[in-house]
């Protein structure tokens, strides 16, 4: 589905958002290509982010899998607004094994109160995707 933003300066709007966010930046985070309705984050999985068995944590593979799709909600949003997530689901596919993940979030409905989204999470691992975690949920705009 394509999505019309409110204003011409929402990428602008999600990047300042997105650099504001100190999980983020301890994560090594990027923000790698914002559209209305999409967003993309970049991490690398490094010794601090991995699990016991040396996969990356679940807990990266949520934060940026709920981050890209909030982001994809906020770029949406009119000029004064925020988001906040109200409620995420993730199903975690296979363990996230490589060098990187790959978050990309979009918007599935937008509507005046809530909006709907979802985001695909995935690991590269010697240039090879794999898909580790699809997560769905709410956002709520907040002024």
């Amino acid at each position: 589905m394509k999505f019309q933003a409110r204003f011409d300066g929402y990428a602008d709007k999600v990047r300042n958002s997105f650099d504001q966010q100190s999980l983020m930046r301890t994560f090594g985070a990027k923000m790698v290509h914002i559209e209305p309705g999409g967003s993309t984050i970049t991490a690398p999985i490094l010794p601090g982010h991995r699990q016991q068995h040396d996969f990356a944590h679940a807990g990266l593979t949520f934060a940026l899998g709920d981050s890209a799709a909030g982001y994809a909600a906020l770029s949406l949003m009119e000029e004064a607004a925020e988001v906040l997530t109200v409620e995420m689901k993730i199903n975690l596919l296979a363990p996230a094994e490589g060098d990187m993940l790959v978050a990309k979030g979009r918007v599935i409905k937008s509507g005046r109160r809530l909006i709907v989204v979802g985001a695909e999470v995935l690991a590269i691992r010697n240039g090879a995707e794999t898909a580790v975690a699809l997560l769905q949920g709410t956002m709520i705009p907040i002024t």
